[in-house]
């Protein structure tokens, strides 16, 4: 079995803090604060006072933080576990074949939606057509009183 590769933790004296180490994998992931908050569901201001230590996310925002970070919740609450991955010459490369994976299986599943839906209208409006074509059968309609 070949031996995984291990690329090494970025530390940081700025790292000393929750908002520290939340700045530190935010640059590191490449997102904006804006990104961030919008995918998080919390306004920028917010973000920014969590990095500055002026304030605190809940819990389940921490975790999805983790998560779009690509960090552990426990490097984020502690310092200790998985934390940003420093940039190596190989890891930019490994990064893009995860990325057009994940790109490829989205691709296909949206493809798969998209003939599901074709289809659901498909059958809708072969039964619009079928009642429409019906009612033209049976002429005028008079009112009654």
């Amino acid at each position: 079995m070949p031996a995984r590769k291990v690329y090494p933790r970025m530390t940081d004296s700025s790292d000393d803090t929750l908002g520290g180490r939340l700045s530190a994998a935010r640059d590191a992931s490449g997102l904006s604060l804006a990104d961030v908050a919008n995918r998080i569901g919390v306004k920028r201001e917010s973000l920014l006072a969590w990095e500055a230590d002026r304030a605190e996310p809940r819990p389940s925002s921490l975790i999805d933080l983790a998560g779009i970070l690509g960090v552990s919740p426990m490097w984020l609450m502690t310092g200790v576990g998985s934390g940003p991955i420093q940039e190596t010459s190989d890891l930019p490369l490994e990064a893009l074949k995860l990325d057009l994976q994940r790109l490829t299986e989205a691709h296909l599943e949206c493809g798969r939606l998209i003939e599901k839906i074709a289809r659901q209208i498909e059958t809708y409006e072969e039964r619009h057509d079928r009642r429409r074509d019906a009612g033209d059968l049976d002429g005028p309609v008079m009112g009654r009183a």
